[in-house]
């Protein structure tokens, strides 16, 4: 079982192994435990977990792909990226809606450097959870 997820992994995309937004999460919670079942005794072979794991890999592959491949899934298949602050002011309807407290967000902008509202051109949250900031010149 470990030998063919090694393979499996080997052969992801680079891009995918790289960062991990909540739908990679779910792909590899799903693939643990589709790995984990292929040990016990659910399945009869090993062959039949590493089966699975190869069909949650090539949905998400076959998923990327259409992204990728057809601009207009991306609304549908991938989360948007959403403005919290442009030009040194809060947009306080969008921390709202993800649930993101300003002390949140005062945590993650520390973390990237950032001393006071008033040095952000834009800070945004990505589609995969993180948080990007463009400061001021």
């Amino acid at each position: 079982m470990y030998l063919g997820l090694f393979v499996i992994m080997r052969f992801m995309a680079r891009r995918q192994a790289g960062h991990f937004g909540p739908a990679d999460l779910l792909v590899m919670v799903l693939i643990a435990d589709a790995a984990q079942n292929g040990l016990g005794k659910e399945y009869s072979s090993v062959t039949e977990g590493l089966a699975l794991v190869l069909t949650i890999v090539g949905w998400e592959y076959l998923l990327d792909w259409l992204v990728w491949r057809f601009l207009a899934t991306r609304p549908y298949l991938k989360p948007a990226s959403l403005t919290l602050n442009r030009d040194g002011r809060l947009i306080p309807q969008n921390l709202r809606r993800e649930m993101i407290t300003e002390d949140e967000l005062k945590s993650q902008l520390r973390e990237q450097s950032v001393e006071s509202y008033e040095d952000i051109k834009l800070a945004t949250l990505e589609g995969d959870g993180r948080l990007s900031v463009l400061k001021r010149n």
